[in-house]
């Protein structure tokens, strides 16, 4: 597919996403925050769920946590135009909770159809709960981060959360290691 095919592609899933209802936080939602960025990117970033300002904007990683990200992706020369940003949940779950297995179940299926159509060479966990969702159920993410995993046709490691980092600033240097060896990896690619 081209970007064109790729991008109506993207368009036409986010209608399907709208209409939405296998769970309660399609009812509950202020926006679908659905996935934003490059539809061409060989890098995508896979967040837990929408948090209040994405909820709000409709965009995902837009407040403090996505701020914090776009400077790590800064540092490593990496333009946050030229990557995919997606969470697991297209909805936020009721104060910033940890999504529910039932939740991802049910968005599971808008993640790996926006993975066909990006086709991405490297897949970026932001998190523990995606990690234990996309790489391994038991993932321990202040052990195995920064790690590669080779799945499929697709690179895939896992970074701290920003708003893990927000809290615990001890693992911004943990942080910054993993993202240079991201942008080694892509450039490797």
């Amino acid at each position: 597919m081209d970007r064109t095919e790729k991008q109506t592609a993207l368009d036409e899933l986010r209608k399907k996403c709208e209409l939405c209802h296998s769970c309660p936080l399609g009812d509950s939602r202020t926006n679908l925050v659905f996935g934003v960025g490059n539809p061409d990117a060989e890098l995508m970033f896979v967040g837990e769920a929408p948090g209040e300002q994405e909820d709000l904007s409709g965009t995902p990683f837009v407040g403090r946590a996505g701020q914090l990200l776009d400077r790590y992706l800064y540092a490593v020369d990496i333009k946050r135009e030229d990557v995919y940003i997606a969470n697991i949940l297209k909805c936020r779950p009721p104060k910033n909770r940890d999504p529910l297995p039932a939740e991802e179940d049910a968005c599971m299926d808008f993640l790996r159809e926006q993975v066909r159509i990006i086709r991405p060479k490297v897949i970026v966990c932001l998190g523990r709960i995606a990690a234990m969702r996309l790489i391994s159920p038991d993932y321990r993410i202040t052990q195995q981060h920064g790690e590669w995993v080779e799945k499929g046709s697709f690179s895939m490691t896992a970074v701290f959360h920003p708003a893990a980092l927000l809290r615990d600033p001890r693992r911004k240097e943990d942080m910054l290691a993993d993202m240079k060896a991201i942008a080694e990896k892509l450039r490797n690619t």
